[in-house]
């Protein structure tokens, strides 16, 4: 699809005529200009020769025009003529050295025909607006090529503009989004850092296909009793059998998959069936005002007995408001929320390995929902705040812009924990249940490490 175009450097037999025809040229037009140079001098000698010393003045303007037409000569022979200078392209107003002082980053995709030149065609088209391409991929298609370029444009390059330029030069389908030093990091680099979050934690399996992909919905849902299903690709929709049964789906509605990105997400799925459920084990530890000592740390499904034993010191009302249902149904959710697949469970334990918290975070599509129990003789002492603080963290570090929180109208003490975590909430009752969704967008600074005492965590 591409074009080079070699070239040597030593001059052709045809460059080398021109060459000698040019200086025979130069040559005789300057011998015309000495001749020209004497006739005039002559006209002069007729003037002054009836003057006094007429003879003596025509000789030294004779020997004075000789001696600057063989200065000349010499000087023509010994400097020749270099080509011209390419002209000079006019520098923007805010640019005193010809290079936009002020730019920005743009992702840009496009399907091109597959024939050659229609690259170069598109480069040509993005340089006559001076962007520059920092990187290149490709996803072939049976009949065309999907190209995505990582651009720095002029801040002030619109992106009617920057789409028109690459429609006018062959591109269709084209999509074009703002980009951030993030998208700095090449391709193969990108993909190996989410294989290995996905390797050391299972929960990164739906944050490390959101990253890949950008904005798509990621659904997972069970699969369809013993059938056996296999991965498929749909245009904008692939769907991705677990090793547990269940089915993830990725919709993306303003752009299509191509069989490069389907490839990418089967090999995740598979790199995460080979490894097995995995939590890594970081913990914290967490001092409560009144001297007690306990551990934060991740939960998995060995904690289930654990998690059990706890349910059953909790009234049926604080397993009423966490669930939001039957007290009885209660001990069935377990099973689902400690599966790392589903999200991020964090457990508070006493020094005698007695579970007295838990906190959910689980995957959403592109949001995650919060979600927190505390025994009732461990309420009130900030645990709460501690465990949302930690899962807000949590989430921003995924990627996650926005998560929510679902309880019933009256429970202040959750309403007032999710105030203090001091970001942007949205309120929403219907029927007595509340939801509280918190934004997270700029947010990520302001919010304390999840995991203070592990070294080299952020």
């Amino acid at each position: 699809m591409t074009e080079l175009v070699s070239s040597s450097t030593q001059p052709s037999r045809a460059d080398r005529r021109h060459r000698r025809a040019e200086h025979w040229r130069r040559a005789t037009v300057e011998l015309a200009a000495v001749f020209l140079a004497v006739c005039t001098a002559d006209l002069v000698a007729n003037v002054v020769v009836h003057g006094h010393d007429g003879p003596l003045v025509l000789v030294a303007s004779a020997a004075a025009l000789l001696a600057t037409a063989l200065g000349h000569a010499w000087w023509a022979q010994r400097h020749p003529h270099g080509p011209p200078d390419p002209p000079a392209v006019p520098a923007a107003a805010d640019d005193p050295d010809g290079l936009p002082r002020q730019t920005r980053l743009w992702r840009l995709r496009a399907t091109v025909s597959d024939a050659p030149g229609s690259l170069a065609t598109v480069c040509a088209a993005l340089a006559e607006l001076r962007v520059s391409i920092i990187s290149l991929q490709t996803h072939p298609l049976p009949d065309a090529t999907v190209d995505e370029f990582l651009l720095r444009a002029p801040g002030s390059l619109p992106r009617s503009l920057l789409a028109a330029a690459v429609a006018g030069a062959g591109g269709r389908e084209i999509w074009t989004d703002q980009a951030d030093a993030h998208d700095l990091v090449d391709v193969p680099t990108h993909v190996l850092g989410l294989a290995t979050r996905t390797a050391l934690d299972a929960a990164e399996l739906p944050v490390a296909l959101r990253q890949l992909f950008g904005q798509c919905t990621i659904r997972q849902s069970p699969g369809r009793g013993g059938e056996r299903t296999v991965p498929t690709l749909a245009g904008h929709v692939m769907r991705l059998p677990t090793p547990g049964g269940e089915l993830i789906e990725l919709s993306r509605p303003q752009l299509p998959f191509t069989p490069t990105e389907f490839a990418r997400a089967k090999a995740l799925v598979e790199l995460d069936a080979v490894l097995g459920p995995r939590v890594p084990r970081v913990e914290d530890r967490l001092r409560l005002p009144a001297g007690t000592d306990l551990t934060v740390r991740r939960a998995d499904p060995t904690d289930r007995a654990a998690a059990l034993a706890m349910h059953h010191r909790c009234s049926p009302a604080t397993l009423r408001r966490r669930y939001h249902g039957p007290v009885a149904d209660a001990d069935r959710y377990l099973a689902h929320l400690l599966d790392p697949r589903h999200g991020q469970t964090l457990a508070v334990e006493t020094t005698d390995g007695r579970l007295v918290a838990l906190a959910h975070l689980m995957w959403d599509d592109d949001s995650a929902e919060l979600a927190v129990l505390v025994e009732d003789e461990w309420q009130r002492r900030g645990l709460g705040l501690d465990l949302l603080r930690r899962m807000a963290a949590l989430a921003a570090e995924a990627g996650v812009a926005t998560v929510y929180a679902v309880t019933q109208a009256g429970n202040t003490a959750l309403i007032g924990a999710m105030r203090r975590l001091e970001i942007p909430l949205d309120y929403q009752v219907e029927h007595g249940t509340l939801v509280i969704t918190g934004h997270l967008a700029g947010a990520a600074t302001q919010l304390p490490n999840p995991w203070p005492s592990v070294p080299g965590r952020s």
